[in-house]
C-alpha cells in the first residue's frame, strides 16, 4: 500500500474510528487500526466487536494494499505532525508502515491485515431508512441520556427504536426516568422493525452527523445488527437481545398540576440547586405555588447540613393545586440542556409519583421523571 494524505484529514479520521478501539482487549488486532484503499480513498476501521467504525479519507492512491497499526500510537504520532502531507507506505512482508511527513519519518509495527475481523456489510436485499441527520442527532440526545450505564440490567443500556407507518419512536429508561420521542418521517419507507440498539452506539452516531445530510439506517436480514451510514462515516452495532419494558405504562395519563416555566430560568436554578443538592444525594425540592388566575411561583430549593441551602422562587403559570415534589437535580439539568424550545410544562400528580417534563410547541418530547424519597 502506498497512500498520501493531509495530515489534518487523516488526525479527524482516526479521532472518529478511535471511539471503536476497545482500552482493554484479549485480541491484539482489536487494538490496532485497519488502513486499506477503497476507490481511491483510504479507508480506515476499528472495531471493539461490538461497535465497528468506518470512515473514508480523501487520499492520493498510488498502490493498493492494507494493513492494521497499533490506534494509540498512530494517533499521537499522527497529531503531533505539522499539518501538511503525509506519505504512508505498507511493507506486508514485515507488517510494517512506514509514515513520513516533513522532516519526520517513522516505523509501526503492526499486523496483517487478513486478521482483522470483518464487520458486516449493507445488501440490496436489506432494509433502509433514510432520515435527515439533524433530525437523528437531536433526537439521539434528548433520548440517550435516559438509558442505564450500569449492566445490571443490560436491556436498559440499549434504546429502543421501533419505526411503523411512518413513526420512528425512540425511547430509553433505566429505572429512574424515562425519555420517549416520536418523529414523523416521509422517507417513503413502507417495512417495520424493533430494535435495541445500545446507547453508546447512538451517541457516536450523534456525534458524526453532520448538518444538512442524510443518515442511513440499514438493518440485515437476520436482524443481529444495525448499520448507520452518512457521506463519509459508518457504524455497525450489534443488537441487544431481550424485551424492552412497556415505556407507556410508564407515562402518568393524568396530572392535578399543570405548571408551565422558562426552560432557561428553570436550568439555571437547577445548576445553582445543585451546588447544594450534590451533598444531599442530589435532591432537589419542588413547590408550586398556584395564586389567582393561572399565576404562580415555582420554587426551586435543595439543603445540605454540610454546605447551607439556595433557593429560588421562578414565575411560572399554574393550572391545578399547589404541590410539593422532590427530583434528582442532575435528572432535571439532563433533560433541560436538550430541550430547545423556551418554555416546559411539569405536570405532576402528587408527590409520589412521577413528574412529566413536556416541550411547549414540541409535543414529540416526553421526559418522565420518578420522585425521590423527601423527609420535609
Amino acid at each position: 500500500m502506498r497512500v498520501s494524505c493531509l495530515q489534518e484529514n487523516l488526525a479527524k479520521g482516526l479521532s472518529i474510528v478511535n471511539r471503536a478501539v476497545g482500552p482493554r482487549t484479549a485480541l491484539p488486532v482489536l487494538s490496532n487500526i485497519l488502513m486499506k484503499t477503497d476507490n481511491g480513498r483510504l479507508c480506515l476501521v476499528a472495531t471493539n466487536l461490538e461497535m465497528g467504525i468506518t470512515t473514508w479519507v480523501g487520499a492520493k492512491v498510488e498502490e493498493e494494499g492494507a494493513i492494521t497499526v497499533p490506534a494509540r500510537t498512530l494517533t499521537d504520532l499522527v497529531n503531533t505532525l505539522s499539518p501538511e502531507r503525509i506519505d504512508l507506505t505498507a511493507e506486508v512482508r514485515t507488517s510494517t508502515l512506514h509514515l513520513a511527513c516533513g522532516s519526520n519519518t517513522a516505523d509501526l509495527k503492526g499486523i496483517d491485515a487478513q486478521d482483522f475481523p470483518s464487520l458486516p456489510e449493507a445488501s440490496e436485499d436489506d432494509d433502509t431508512l433514510a432520515l435527515p441527520a439533524d433530525m437523528m442527532r437531536e433526537t439521539i440526545q434528548m433520548v440517550a441520556l435516559a438509558a442505564a450505564t450500569d449492566d445490571s440490567r443490560p436491556i436498559l443500556t440499549g434504546v429502543l427504536m421501533t419505526y411503523s407507518d411512518g413513526l420512528l419512536t425512540m425511547a430509553a429508561a433505566d429505572g429512574f426516568r424515562l425519555s420517549v420521542r416520536e418523529v414523523r418521517l416521509e422517507d417513503g419507507f413502507e417495512g417495520t422493525f424493533t430494535l435495541i440498539v445500545p446507547a453508546h452506539t447512538l451517541q457516536e452516531v450523534a456525534r458524526v452527523c453532520p448538518d444538512e445530510e442524510l443518515v442511513h439506517i440499514t438493518i440485515p436480514r437476520d436482524r443481529a445488527q444495525v448499520l448507520f451510514r452518512t457521506e463519509n462515516v459508518e457504524i455497525a452495532s450489534q443488537l441487544l437481545e431481550g424485551a424492552f419494558p412497556d415505556f407507556r405504562q410508564i407515562i402518568p395519563q393524568e396530572s392535578k398540576t399543570r405548571t408551565v416555566v422558562d426552560t432557561l430560568q428553570l436550568l439555571q436554578a437547577s445548576k445553582r440547586a445543585n451546588i447544594f443538592a450534590r451533598e444531599s444525594s442530589y435532591m432537589v425540592h419542588l413547590a408550586v405555588e398556584p395564586e389567582e388566575g393561572l399565576a404562580g411561583w415555582l420554587v426551586v430549593q435543595a439543603r445540605s447540613a454540610e454546605t447551607g441551602g439556595n433557593e429560588d422562587r421562578l414565575p411560572v403559570s399554574v393550572e391545578g393545586d399547589a404541590v410539593e415534589i422532590s427530583f434528582n437535580v442532575r435528572y432535571l439539568i439532563d433533560v433541560l440542556n436538550v430541550i430547545g424550545q423556551d418554555r416546559v410544562e411539569v405536570t405532576i400528580n402528587a408527590s409520589a409519583s412521577p413528574g412529566v417534563i413536556r416541550p411547549i410547541g414540541d409535543d414529540t418530547f416526553t421526559h418522565v421523571v420518578m420522585p425521590m424519597h423527601s423527609e420535609r
